[in-house]
């Protein structure tokens, strides 16, 4: 008999209900979304030796003296680099392993990751408790970014057997967890750092320990929740036909153009949301207090009430966020996934070129619906291109294929950033008014969407392609959710949802508590 996580282990049985799958896909998918809720570390570890005070590194030190240095605090800009690890080595080892997890299958990638992400998270327990910032960077950085990589594309492909009639749906359901992890592990890490801070310690190196463990366990429940479809049955020439190799893939422009698109779609959009609460309190400044004050001239109490709604933007764009994955990725089925990347770039374009007028008006409700509109698109571009590049290139080797454009995000989480707040440092520089200053970076952000539109329609179908379609019993037997209609059926499916569903729903409570600051 295969091992437990050999992938011949995993094929489900007769009767065995679809919807059972996109719940592990969650739990691991809502594990790894905790890489965008980082920054809640990044103050409390900024006075790590300090406790109560940073205590800064002597001007004359070296850098490599700071990163071996227990006396003095790190800085958050060296913190930050943890962040750009993660989407580095995300895009780098999904692209590496992308064919190794689809040739092994979905449990075995699953696995892994999430003794990479999980021991990861242990690793920079130890790394904070030595301080030792290499140690960080090694264990959440790039052994937690490969975890991310491969926790990222495990599932998908699978997902998409188990749903060929609704990829977008399906693709949606497990990557909306990518975008919301962070509403779930935000608050609880704030909660456990509370609870673990003594006089003698921040109680960070406790927090990474015990999301650890967390994480761990339920990386390898979702992992061994997943399973595939019995294969349908196809003509001998059909398989050939069906999907094209990952090395055929390459070789085509779609591929390079749909590269492109996510590129371009991920620079703008994460652009965007690194510097959204600094943009949100530089634009309004004291008129999110009622106050007719510029921002320079608020006072320190008022600076931290503003910083607190600058917060609770910042949550409710995750909201946005995960909300648009699912939903952008469903309409897909519908509308198609071309027509769908096309809106995005159409209303994208124009708004991020009102984003400049909505802060002339003063209006903090338009600016916030607009940017959340724009992140709805933004999260929704993730879910929808593994369902594009089925019907472009086939399902068999979506795990090879979306790994392999996944080095898109890489290089969008260094391009977006980078061109925002070079411009804005750029402008001020040229004595441009801070609420003024981000007003070229838009616009230049909806030119990145203009170029990717143009790319999006140059994207045609692989005519020698036929699409892999089951044919209607093997259809129908997947849709035969509740084959027997017993109970047992019914009690599984709501128990497996609620696992994921509970955790993910106090998330989105605490966030929308949060984001009633902005309109209060």
């Amino acid at each position: 008999m295969p091992g437990l996580l050999e992938k011949e282990r995993i094929i489900a049985g007769p009767g065995f209900n679809r919807w059972l799958v996109p719940p592990a896909a969650l739990a691991v998918h809502l594990s790894i979304g905790m890489a965008y809720g980082f920054s809640v570390f990044w103050l409390p570890l900024s006075r790590a030796v300090g406790v109560h005070q940073p205590i800064p590194c002597p001007v004359s030190m070296t850098l490599v003296e700071r990163i071996f240095s227990t006396s003095c605090d790190w800085s958050v800009s060296m913190l930050g680099w943890t962040y750009t690890l993660f989407f580095i080595f995300l895009g780098g080892s999904a692209a590496c392993f992308g064919p190794w997890a689809e040739r092994v299958g979905p449990r075995k990638a699953g696995v892994v990751a999430a003794f990479c992400w999980g021991g990861g998270l242990m690793l920079s327990a130890l790394a904070v408790y030595l301080h030792q910032i290499w140690l960080l960077w090694l264990g959440s950085g790039i052994i937690g970014g490969v975890g991310l990589g491969l926790g990222y594309i495990s599932p998908v492909s699978m997902l998409i057997r188990w749903f060929p009639d609704r990829r977008g749906l399906a693709t949606g359901l497990a990557i909306m967890g990518f975008g919301g992890g962070a509403m779930i592990g935000a608050p609880l890490a704030d909660r456990l750092i509370n609870t673990f801070e003594t006089p003698d310690s921040v109680g960070v190196w406790q927090t990474f320990l015990v999301l650890g463990i967390l994480y761990f366990a339920a990386m390898l429940l979702g992992a061994f929740g997943y399973r595939l479809p019995q294969p349908a049955p196809r003509t001998e020439g059909a398989a050939a036909s069906a999907s094209l190799s990952l090395s055929s893939v390459l070789r085509t422009r779609q591929f390079w153009l749909l590269w492109a698109v996510l590129c371009l779609n991920v620079s703008a959009g994460i652009g965007l949301l690194g510097m959204a609460s600094p943009m949100l309190q530089e634009i309004f400044g004291g008129r999110m207090l009622g106050l007719d004050l510029a921002f320079s001239s608020l006072s320190a109490e008022q600076e931290r009430r503003v910083a607190t709604m600058g917060a609770a933007f910042t949550g409710l764009l995750s909201l946005f966020n995960i909300g648009g994955r699912l939903v952008w990725s469903s309409c897909s089925d519908y509308l198609g996934r071309k027509p769908t990347y096309t809106l995005f770039f159409l209303l994208g374009t124009g708004l991020f070129a009102a984003i400049p007028w909505a802060g002339e008006t003063g209006n903090v409700f338009l600016f916030v619906v607009i940017i959340g509109l724009i992140m709805t698109m933004y999260g929704g571009g993730f879910a929808t291109i593994p369902a594009y590049l089925a019907d472009l290139f086939g399902p068999q080797q979506i795990s090879a294929i979306h790994g392999r454009l996944l080095t898109a995000w890489s290089v969008a989480g260094i391009l977006g950033p980078v061109v925002v707040t070079t411009l804005r440092d750029e402008q001020l520089a040229r004595g441009v008014p801070v609420s003024e200053a981000y007003h070229d970076t838009m616009y230049l952000l909806a030119g990145f969407l203009v170029i990717g539109l143009i790319c999006n329609l140059l994207v045609s179908p692989l005519q020698r392609l036929r699409q892999e379609m089951p044919a209607a019993p093997a259809l129908a037997a997947l849709h035969a959710d509740t084959a027997d209609g017993s109970m047992n059926q019914y009690f599984w499916v709501a128990l497996t949802w609620s696992a994921v569903g509970i955790p993910l729903a106090w998330g989105v409570w605490q966030t929308m508590t949060k984001a009633r600051l902005l309109f209060e």
